[in-house]
């Protein structure tokens, strides 16, 4: 079996441009270029329109020769470059988030992988190359080194009407890094990590100016090195200055210090409009703002973001276990934990990770800056609760010197973490009003318990938990208004077979909106965090952006008229239509 560092480095040699092999395809066969396309929507490669051999490399010359063809991962099992060790690893890794975020194109979710060319076939296809195909995967992919090179990608699908993505790690479950035949800004390299003495009108102390590319565990190891700690999240592979601060971004220290959005300093940008930009409070302030959890793909396509960084210690916190041995007694038991997350949210520094199937539940409980008396005082009613049950649980408090010690102890497979990339998502974020009441509680259980219990693949739910009633700093965002009310954002989660059909997927993520709309009915004055969502296509403005959207409207206007940026569920992406061919079209 080959290596998976072996795989990756061929991955990107096969990728980078065989130009003359294109232009022999376009001179040998002229006559099956298509004409349908129109100026309402973009083109696709089969259309007389599609930019030629010439003008794709001159855009390669441009970016310094970093234009990569896009292939898909799987056609190492697939006509001449069939290689059976090859396709043996990849399938034992297809569900491994590394060879996803180290790709320039593929992206995590099986949904807009679009089953167009998987490794698990059999025998007989592999001599059969027209099998695999791109499917919703870019055309080609820019590897984003500077400022210059967006400038190039923007320039370049405005000139040859061609669809524009942008991917930095590819933890995607809207579909906003993946399009039928894309340009894709690939910011995944841009791994840049400084450490400032920032000075501001509204903030004076230790800051951290991250490079869109740079990965949670990434950037924990450096500022842990300084002695500091910033807001992230709990998956390590996430780019934090990308898809998860334009979304609000939540995370285990958002108990004492807020949203990452609520950390945020100053962007370095480029925007279709008008290029190269800082954003901050006092610089394009509109933007600034728009970019602090009003979405991704939207408005800009960000180079850096600098965040505030806070001093490092200790972390107290536990975890709690639980199987579902009775089904009675288990589900009074999650319902004996929602009972608990008012307390619990309102200990200082606290926040809550949590995980429930029909099989087991499990928190993680981190406290910044607290004890393991506070922790204990706090989780004593609710073990009480789990002992009157007579339920069997498993529960350890722990201390840490460091939160980076925390989060290493509570991570299991570092640096790439436990999670699958088979995986569909929605999510609604619900009220602390919801779980303060017996009866809305109930109501709520009841719903978990019907969405677990799909027939169509298995199912978990997991929550983030803690009080964001204030920002912690006052900066004005774009953050959902429904983070101020909330016990906890829900992640309904869907795990397909990794081989799974289309149809299957398709009717997962159905399950998921039905899923989703029976906790809207439970939860008026609730939203949705965008990045883990499906974008139900009745109601995501209300859901994604709430108030906000009519400002997040001009904003888009102001740096993006054209509509460059669209991605399911994006800002003004109402302005588009994927049609049935595949391509994208003006409504």
């Amino acid at each position: 079996m080959l290596s998976l560092s072996y795989m990756l480095v061929s991955r990107l040699l096969a990728a980078l441009l065989v130009l003359p092999t294109m232009i022999t395809v376009r001179a040998l066969h002229p006559l099956q270029l298509q004409r349908h396309a129109t100026s309402n929507c973009h083109y696709l490669p089969e259309d007389a329109g599609w930019p030629s051999w010439n003008q794709w490399g001159s855009l390669n010359q441009s970016v310094g020769g970093r234009l990569i063809a896009g292939k898909p991962l799987a056609s190492v099992c697939y006509g001449h470059e069939a290689n059976a060790a090859a396709c043996t690893a990849l399938q034992a890794d297809w569900t491994e988030e590394l060879i996803y975020f180290t790709d320039p194109i593929a992206v995590m979710s099986p949904k807009f992988l679009n089953d167009s060319c998987t490794p698990f076939i059999a025998t007989a296809t592999a001599s059969n190359s027209s099998a695999c195909a791109l499917g919703n995967l870019p055309n080609y992919a820019i590897n984003v080194s500077s400022a210059e090179d967006l400038v190039a990608g923007f320039k370049f699908a405005k000139d040859n009407n061609i669809r524009l993505v942008v991917k930095n790690t590819g933890h995607d479950f809207l579909g906003r890094s993946s399009g039928q035949g894309s340009l894709s800004l690939w910011t995944h390299n841009l791994k840049d990590i400084t450490f400032l003495n920032y000075t501001s009108e509204g903030y004076k102390g230790p800051a951290v100016r991250l490079g869109a590319g740079v990965q949670a565990y990434e950037a924990y190891a450096a500022v842990a090195s300084k002695d500091l700690r910033i807001t992230g999240g709990l998956c390590p592979t996430v780019g934090l200055a990308g898809g998860y601060i334009t979304g609000g971004g939540h995370g285990p220290l958002m108990g004492s210090y807020g949203l990452a959005a609520d950390n945020s300093l100053e962007f370095e940008v480029v925007t279709p409009d008008k290029g190269y930009l800082v954003a901050s409070p006092s610089k394009n302030a509109d933007l600034f703002w728009a970019l602090n959890g009003g979405g991704g793909s939207a408005y800009a396509v960000i180079l850096s973001h600098t965040t505030r960084a806070h001093a490092d210690g200790p972390v107290a916190g536990a975890t709690v276990s639980i199987n579902n041995t009775d089904e009675t007694t288990y589900w009074a038991a999650v319902d004996a934990w929602h009972s608990l997350l008012p307390a619990l949210n309102s200990v200082p520094g606290a926040a809550s990770s949590f995980e429930i199937t029909e099989a087991s539940f499990f928190a993680l409980i981190t406290v910044l800056d607290g004890s393991t008396t506070e922790v204990t005082d706090t989780l004593a009613p609710f073990l009480a609760q789990l002992d009157q049950l007579n339920v069997s649980y498993a529960s350890v408090i722990t201390y840490d010197p460091t939160y980076y010690a925390h989060f290493s102890e509570s991570v299991s497979n570092l640096p790439y973490g436990p999670f699958p990339t088979n995986n569909l998502v929605g999510g609604r974020i619900i009220p602390l009003s919801v779980v303060s009441t017996e009866d809305q509680r109930s109501k709520l259980i009841a719903a978990l318990r019907t969405i677990l219990g799909s027939n169509t693949t298995s199912w978990g739910i997991s929550g983030n938990a803690a009080n964001l009633s204030v920002s912690h700093t006052g900066l004005d965002t774009a953050r959902l208004p429904a983070w101020s009310k909330m016990a906890y954002t829900l992640q309904i989660n869907a795990f397909p077979d990794r081989d799974a059909s289309v149809d299957l997927l398709n009717n997962a993520n159905a399950e998921i909106i039905a899923g989703q709309d029976v906790l809207r009915s439970l939860t008026p004055g609730g939203g949705t965090y965008i990045n883990e969502a499906t974008a139900d296509p009745a109601y995501w403005k209300d859901d994604f952006y709430g108030i906000n959207y009519q400002r997040l409207l001009a904003v888009k206007e102001t740096y993006d008229s054209g509509v460059i940026l669209y991605g399911p569920g994006v800002v003004r992406s109402d302005y588009w239509t994927v049609a049935s061919d595949g391509r994208l079209c003006k409504v």
